[in-house]
């Protein structure tokens, strides 16, 4: 056993100390999905005309929603970042396909609505997730390895 590995508890493996590093792309994409998200949160508490069409009404069934909205990207928001400064690894990984499958179905959405402009990025936002996930958990995400 070379003095650069130590060994990980619970396997019977040994790794060198990087690599347990979350990648900094994987970083910057969270980071990066976080603050979308809060945005999305604020955006929905503060002003939901901003969600909605020009000219339409804002009235209390919106609000309502976009309580729901602001409740849920915020939640998500923290937790992604709390757990990127835990370096919570696996926990990160399940809340990044989390945030990944929201993304694919607001994409749905903004399809079955005709906001065409909007659900490419919102697509790209959910793969990149996908794939920092998978990096994250060292599997492919449709492998039970990666969620044991």
């Amino acid at each position: 056993m070379s003095d650069r590995s130590i060994q990980i508890p619970g396997r019977n493996s040994f790794a060198s100390p990087g690599d347990d590093a979350i990648p900094w792309w994987v970083r910057a994409a969270v980071v990066v999905g976080a603050l979308l998200m809060a945005t999305g949160a604020i955006l929905a508490l503060v002003n939901p005309a901003m969600l909605v069409g020009p000219h339409e009404e804002i009235n209390g069934a919106v609000r309502v929603f976009a309580g729901y909205l602001f409740a849920r990207n915020g939640a998500l928001a923290v937790m992604l970042i709390a757990l990127l400064t835990l370096g919570a690894k696996r926990a990160l990984s399940q809340t990044m396909i989390l945030v990944a499958l929201i993304q694919f179905l607001d994409a749905g959405v903004d399809c079955a609505e005709g906001r065409w402009v909007i659900a490419p990025g919102v697509v790209v936002f959910g793969i990149v997730f996908l794939i920092g996930a998978s990096k994250l958990s060292r599997s492919p995400i449709w492998s039970v390895r990666a969620w044991k």
